[in-house]
């Protein structure tokens, strides 16, 4: 009977929920955008093109590890406990993760599992992989160092004992800080202790040489404190670092001082801060008599160094975080070239001093204000070793705040995410404010591709999933605004083939014409001619349009022009896009906040203001067609409230909220026009007409009002016959002149209840909500065959309501997938979509008509098997000349793993395709050849020979290097033997011809 009652009131002669039952209403988990929580570490595979982030554990769940690729290449893992990721390092086909739980997870690239995980006997406070081997190094709380197999997935029989005790042997355990092996010799390790460095040698298995940086009394160091000048200071050492041909030692301590060693004798080269040099050397002290005079310098400690090179190694350069005075508004990235590196056989001791202390240049790369660098992330062109800083073209900087910038290398000019980055990272690249979404025609959408002009690819690795494709669906257009000013639009899919998966972008503080203060409050978009407009908390009001640039590649100076209360900014245009969303004009009426927005697709842009106001926009014109105030209506109306309540104070003044444009018939008119629905925060829904004139533009006339007892949340013109939607479309615009006729109803949803009714109607269907408020409600349709109203509800639940009956057909809960703080936050498309935040920095994407499916693990591929590690760097021959005992990364599976380790599965990959090349030539050579090649011999066999000659080498290596000094030796005897006959020839040969002279 209600369904009767109500269709009666409200003109809808059938039942449009009709076929809809509660077994349709069934949620599907399609995908998910963003970053789960806080990022906390970052890693970059220059052989894979890959990028990783890890994220901290919160309240909105455990920390993860996303690895991404080009476009929308990703995957997500989850660690084995709940706990934070604090290390990640990419190792050949792993990437491995150590965690707040002292857990160290080793993921595979190639099948996307979790392949081990390991808890050390102790607390790890340092992790390092090297490309070349099967191990990670594993830093302990208490100064040892130990190996973990990742192979065999086990630990190694090797461990390296606390080395600093040999230096001091009453100083307590100290934690190793940091691990990095010599860039050309991989049987070297460079060992961090708070108090020292130290270089360990696995051949020799004993430390070679200890650096401790000691200021004696009256150095100033790297805080300039005169209460400490007087006794010795041992600044605290944060990180030690290689020079990329291994010449020289950067320790980074926590007073800022940055120090350079000689790596041979351990000596000081030059010790120095950001701002000063030869700050080891003793000052004069002040206050002898007693008073302190002088102030106290306090620099940032050095949070992270990388010693930089170019393709040629020993032109390098230092780029450092921290370090900086804590006085500066931004705690950015400090960028120091040191040209190319004199040659250390030939430099003299002050030619060196000289190089560190006077850089080429030196500059700070710009960061936000009032941002603090926390760690970054180099992108070099290709090579993974040199500590993965060899010929570096970006770096992406992570902030304290958990947000990404990208920056371009050595320049540090901005670089933006925009089709560089997944869309997951533009969440934190800066943070999201604020989301709206357009369901944009697929042809309109396949056409917005934008041409801007871009460097390089960052990201290039993995290969994308076939997905099912859905070709005349209406595509999920996500606008996402951030909080520098920035609106980034790009397509969610449906959980299908995205065609275009390209970015746009719009420069709002560009458009505006300032770079602060830029908060974007509500975003719209034509769904027919991508038309934008951009609300901004200042009053602004941004309008974009689709088109080609006329100002492509120049920096022209803006020239205010205002015609019909607009302001043409088309000049302001971004100079680096060619095509894209420009801008077009500029409503600025300097009003208060803006608090709703709506761009329909027939050329009208509606805009709300906290103070009441409204203003229309034609942009045929451009022009502003209509400014008034709400209070203007709404003062001497009567308030037609399905429930009255008394105690609302009327001193409130009403605000738009919601706005929508229709194409309906207005009740007693036999003609259809363009409508605009106005709801606002006291539940009260005021109707406008858009009226044609003789001049070619139009007029906006009240036709009424009514009221709900609650903010509008929702506002959907309907058909009455058929259910669609009837929005404002161009087809229904263009039969206007021919007498088009839409007999539809309006619904209204308001917080507390919702009406069906005819516009200018008095009367309609009406219902309250039983118990909870509703956040957000749309009309949705099912497959064309039916239409329900479904709305999200306090308590978690999404319901669904017949039309025109308001019944309950069904109830499913989503507060599992999206968070029930930020559901007026949440959009539901008229397709059954849902996008509703999880977290501060992630969105879901769910839909009501499914199967119960969850959400599916990603099935792109991350692994290219083809993409080969380039051979590391070796000694000289200088180097090898001078003594230095050069071990190969075979070797150190020996030193490490012991003699009787199995061969690594690389290794037996590397001797299959070994014995593949040599049964190939055996088979093209003679056949006395062949057989003298051992062609008879298995391939077990081969590996066991082979096995056999490794150990062997080793020895022979040992031998070879002792059998050289004692050659060398022999030959320095030899040498010293002749010239002694030689002198001695030479003499009696001087007295033999004195004895011959006449007279004699």
């Amino acid at each position: 009977m209600a369904h009767f009652r109500r269709g009666k009131q409200t003109g809808i002669q059938n039942d449009l929920s009709a076929g809809l039952g509660p077994e349709l209403f069934v949620l599907d988990h399609i995908a998910q955008y963003g970053i789960n929580s806080q990022i906390v570490a970052l890693a970059y595979d220059p052989v894979q093109s890959l990028l990783a982030i890890g994220t901290k554990e919160s309240a909105f769940g455990s920390g993860q590890l996303y690895v991404f690729g080009q476009k929308r290449v990703f995957t997500v893992f989850t660690l084995p406990r709940k706990a934070s990721v604090k290390v990640l390092q990419f190792c050949v086909n792993k990437i491995i993760s150590l965690d707040s739980k002292n857990d160290i997870a080793i993921f595979s690239l190639e099948t996307k599992q979790l392949s081990a995980s390991y808890a050390p006997p102790g607390i790890v406070s340092a992790l390092l992989t090297d490309p070349t081997l099967d191990y990670a190094l594993v830093g302990l709380q208490n100064g040892d160092v130990i190996a973990y197999d990742l192979d065999r997935q086990a630990l190694a029989p090797f461990k390296i004992a606390n080395l600093w005790k040999e230096r001091n042997s009453r100083t307590r355990l100290l934690p190793i800080v940091s691990l990095a092996l010599h860039p050309r010799d991989i049987g070297t390790l460079l060992v961090g202790y708070p108090e020292g460095a130290v270089v360990y040698s696995f051949k020799q298995n004993k430390p070679v040489k200890f650096y401790q940086f000691i200021l004696q009394p009256g150095a100033p160091g790297g805080q300039l404190d005169p209460t400490s000048l007087r006794a010795a200071q041992y600044p605290k050492l944060m990180q030690a670092l290689w020079h990329p041909t291994g010449t020289f030692i950067l320790t980074g301590h926590e007073d800022s001082s940055l120090v350079f060693w000689d790596s041979k004798d351990g000596r000081v080269i030059q010790a120095r801060t950001l701002q000063d040099t030869n700050i080891d050397r003793p000052v004069s002290i002040p206050g002898h008599d007693g008073s302190m005079l002088g102030t106290v310098s306090v620099n940032a400690p050095i949070l992270r160094l990388a010693w930089c090179s170019k393709q040629n190694p020993d032109d390098t350069s230092i780029l450092v975080a921290g370090g900086m005075p804590t006085t500066m508004p931004s705690s950015g990235l400090t960028f120091l070239d040191l040209g190319p590196t004199p040659v250390y056989a030939t430099a003299s001791w002050q030619i060196l001093t000289e190089h560190f202390e006077n850089p080429k240049r030196q500059h700070v790369l710009p960061t936000p204000l009032n941002a603090e660098i926390v760690d970054f992330c180099l992108i070099p062109r290709s090579s993974p070793h040199f500590a993965g800083s060899c010929d570096p073209i970006a770096l992406i900087a992570l902030l304290a705040s958990g947000e990404i910038i990208t920056m371009s290398f050595p320049s540090g000019h901005a670089i933006t995410p925009t089709n560089q980055l997944h869309a997951s990272l533009s969440f934190v690249h800066p943070f999201v404010n604020k989301i709206a979404l357009a369901c944009v025609d697929r042809v309109r959408w396949l056409g917005m591709t934008e041409k801007r002009s871009r460097g390089p690819q960052i990201l290039r690795g993995g290969a994308e999933a076939t997905h099912p494709l859905k070709r005349y669906e209406q595509r999920n257009i996500i606008q996402t605004a951030h909080a520098d000013g920035t609106l980034r639009i790009w397509d969610a899919g449906h959980g299908d083939e995205i065609e275009n998966e390209n970015m746009v972008q719009a420069d709002v503080a560009r458009a505006i014409g300032r770079f602060d203060e830029i908060d974007i409050t509500e975003v719209s978009m034509s769904c027919a001619t991508g038309e934008l407009a951009i609300g901004l908390r200042s009053g602004e009001v941004a309008i974009f349009r689709w088109g080609n640039n006329r100002y492509y590649g120049q920096e022209v100076s803006h020239v205010s022009a205002e015609s019909f209360g607009l302001e043409a900014i088309a000049d302001r245009g971004d100079p680096s896009v060619r095509e894209g969303l420009l801008p077009l004009t500029l409503l600025n009426q300097r009003r208060s906040p803006v608090t709703a927005l709506k761009t329909s697709d027939v050329g009208f842009v509606a805009a709300g203001f906290e103070d009441g106001g409204i203003a229309v926009i034609d942009l045929r014109g451009p022009a502003l067609i209509y400014s008034a105030s709400l209070y203007e209506f709404t003062s001497t109306a009567g308030r037609h409230s399905i429930r009255r309540n008394s105690s609302q104070s009327q001193a409130k003044h009403d605000q738009a909220k919601t706005m929508e444009f229709g194409v309906l018939s207005i009740d007693g008119e036999d003609y259809s026009s363009i409508l605009l629905f106005v709801g606002t925060n006291l539940g009260r829904v005021i109707t406008f007409k858009l009226l044609p004139e003789l001049t070619g533009g139009y007029s906006v006339q009240l036709v009424g009002m009514f009221s709900l007892d609650a903010k509008i949340v929702s506002l959907v013109p309907i058909s009455s016959i058929t259910g669609k939607s009837a929005n404002a479309s161009q087809s229904a615009v263009a039969k206007l002149r021919d007498g088009y006729k839409v007999d539809g109803v309006l619904v209204a949803i308001s917080q507390s209840g919702a009406k069906i009714l005819k516009p200018g109607a008095a009367k309609g269907a009406s219902k309250m909500w039983d118990q909870f408020f509703c956040d957000s409600a749309n009309v949705v349709g099912f497959e064309d065959s039916g239409y329900v109203l479904i709305g999200l509800f306090g308590d978690g639940c999404a319901r669904a309501y017949s039309i025109p009956g308001l019944k309950e057909i069904a109830s499913t809960k989503v507060n599992h997938s999206i968070d029930v703080r930020r559901f007026p936050e949440a959009i539901i498309t008229s397709t059954g979509d849902i996008f509703g935040w999880v977290g501060p920095s992630e969105i879901a994407l769910l839909n009501v008509w499914g199967t119960g499916q969850g959400l599916m693990k990603s099935s792109d591929n991350l692994f290219n098997p083809d993409a080969l590690i380039p051979p590391r760097p070796t000694i000289s021959n200088i180097q090898w000349i001078s003594g230095t005992q050069y071990v190969t990364p075979s070797d150190m599976d020996i030193l490490i793993g012991g003699p009787d380790r199995p061969p690594s599965k690389r290794m037996i990959e590397q001797m299959r395709s070994e014995e593949q090349q040599r049964r190939a030539a055996s088979r093209s050579a003679p056949p006395a050849a062949s057989s003298a090649n051992g062609q008879d011999e298995s391939y077990w066999e081969y590996m066991q020979r082979q096995m056999q000659e490794r150990t062997e080498k080793l020895n022979i290596m040992g031998d070879s290097m002792e059998r050289l000094e004692e050659n060398s030796s022999g030959w320095a005897d030899d040498v010293g033997k002749y010239i002694h006959q030689q002198k001695k020839k030479a003499v009696m040969g001087c007295e033999s011809r004195k004895s011959t002279l006449p007279g004699v």
